[in-house]
């Protein structure tokens, strides 16, 4: 099912061992977004990944079906990133990131249209600029739109598909009634695809006061997605939208079987959740209950072959956590065939890695 998620989604091609990974160029980023794990560590160091160490991961890259250039910085800072975008393209891999766009400009639009970048996804926190402005801060909603509006224009004089634009939101009290708002925007911008996120790591009382997933009282906001649903099928945009609800799930959407994440300083984690540039261990607020969770790391790919760190045995039975799950999961969507198995009584599912077990992704948000 995940892995018909990322062919969907990026286009992949099936048959390669990795749906994504996902590539750090730079944990520099000029927006202080209150979401952002990053909130009151302002004095965390900024990098940029060199171009020699990325082209090091070349090799490997040609085995997933998209490479997603981004972490927990703005990609569009990293200066190499139009050179870094033409290198994966040359693996025969699919390429694209999501961005706050603030640093775009035509010249800039220009070129990541002509390398053909696969994808780009925008960033937004609310349909209007007084809610996307308040919520990630140093950003400008009306300069993002006309960015996406440059965009349109620049691939229509090109007569280029690339890049495809789709927008990001994340789902919090203070924006989601501005959902269906951010429908009618889309379509204005000739956007075809939207996708709703919730905030999966959080780390402040500001932002567990914003979460919206695993609420009990959540009618209204069912209404609200229900209406964005509504006009989304009126004017044919593709509208993702998570559960709003905890729900047992094999694996998560990051899906660590088939997908990764590389830090900016080559550290291999199984997402980036896992693995943001903060001290360890971090704070994890979970359902109101605050957690030490340590970050995790199996290896570093500039500092030994990727094949080592994929069999590193914590690395295996991080994994085989999710495997046994899935063979789980399968098995039980069979008994729901076989009357007999269907009257004895459901086995728990194994746990997720204990890292895991304090993330809102593995309910499925």
């Amino acid at each position: 099912m995940m892995k018909k998620f990322w062919e969907n989604f990026f286009g992949g091609r099936p048959g390669k061992r990795f749906s994504a990974w996902q590539i750090e160029l730079t944990s520099r980023c000029p927006l202080r977004c209150r979401m952002c794990c990053r909130e009151g560590h302002p004095a965390l160091a900024r990098k940029d990944m060199g171009l020699e160490d990325f082209k090091r991961l070349l090799p490997y890259m040609k085995e997933a079906e998209a490479v997603v250039l981004e972490g927990w910085g703005e990609s569009l800072l990293h200066p190499n990133i139009v050179e870094c975008i033409r290198l994966v393209k040359g693996a025969g891999t699919r390429v694209g990131f999501v961005t706050g766009g603030k640093t775009l400009n035509r010249a800039y639009i220009s070129e990541l249209v002509r390398a053909e970048t696969d994808f780009i996804g925008f960033s937004l926190a609310g349909a209007t600029a007084a809610t996307h402005d308040s919520i990630r801060i140093n950003s400008s909603l009306p300069d993002l739109l006309e960015h996406i509006r440059i965009f349109q224009e620049t691939k229509a004089r090109e007569k280029s598909p690339y890049p495809r634009l789709h927008m990001v939101y994340l789902l919090l009290k203070d924006n989601i009634a501005e959902v269906p708002a951010l429908i009618r925007l889309a379509r204005d911008l000739r956007i075809e695809e939207v996708v709703l996120i919730h905030i999966a790591l959080v780390s402040t009382s500001w932002q567990e006061e914003q979460r919206i997933f695993g609420l009990e009282q959540v009618e209204d906001y069912n209404n609200i997605i229900r209406e964005a649903q509504r006009l989304a099928g009126d004017f044919r945009i593709r509208l993702r939208v998570p559960p709003l609800a905890p729900q047992e799930v094999a694996v998560c959407s990051e899906n660590p079987l088939r997908n990764l994440y590389i830090s900016v300083d080559g550290e291999v984690s199984p997402c980036v959740y896992l693995n943001p540039p903060l001290p360890s261990p971090l704070k994890r607020i979970f359902h109101g209950t605050e957690f030490q969770t340590e970050k995790v790391i199996f290896g570093n790919i500039l500092h030994e072959p990727f094949d080592h760190t994929w069999a590193n045995p914590p690395y295996e039975e991080f994994r085989g956590c999710f495997a046994r799950r899935v063979g789980e999961f399968k098995e039980l969507y069979a008994s729901l065939w076989d009357r007999d198995k269907r009257r004895t009584n459901r086995k728990p599912f194994s746990e997720p890695p204990a890292s895991c077990q304090t993330c809102y992704k593995i309910e499925g948000a």
